[in-house]
């Protein structure tokens, strides 16, 4: 999306994308990347298999999302980028050896519930 905003202003955007600048501004895509780098950060940390741990590296990203969506008034998160956060969490958990569904079912939770229980988007 930052891509789009640049080239809007050098004024080379495709028309049909314009509206991308107004849905996902720059602060909000610079708020969302630092959520996830520091998300990113925390993943090594987890190879011991803690479930306590991984819980609370999902529940910090998810809590840090949840302040990104409140700073845009609610709605700095549309349906479609939901579920591609919440994939992109189960799937970095996944390739750092973590296995989500097997995480979830010890909690009586479906995989996709991983962040549901602290998710406000």
């Amino acid at each position: 999306m930052a891509q789009e905003a640049a080239e809007l202003a050098a004024g080379t955007l495709d028309p049909d994308c314009a509206c991308m600048v107004d849905l996902f501004p720059d602060e909000l895509l610079s708020a969302t990347d630092a959520v996830l780098d520091t998300f990113e950060a925390e993943l090594p940390t987890l190879a011991e298999g803690d479930d306590e741990r991984v819980f609370a590296v999902a529940q910090r990203v998810v809590l840090a999302l949840n302040a990104v969506n409140e700073a845009h008034d609610g709605c700095a998160f549309e349906t479609d980028e939901r579920e591609q956060l919440c994939t992109y969490i189960d799937q970095a958990l996944t390739e750092q050896g973590v296995d989500v569904a097997a995480l979830t079912a010890r909690r009586g939770l479906g995989r996709h519930e991983l962040t549901d229980q602290w998710r406000d988007w």
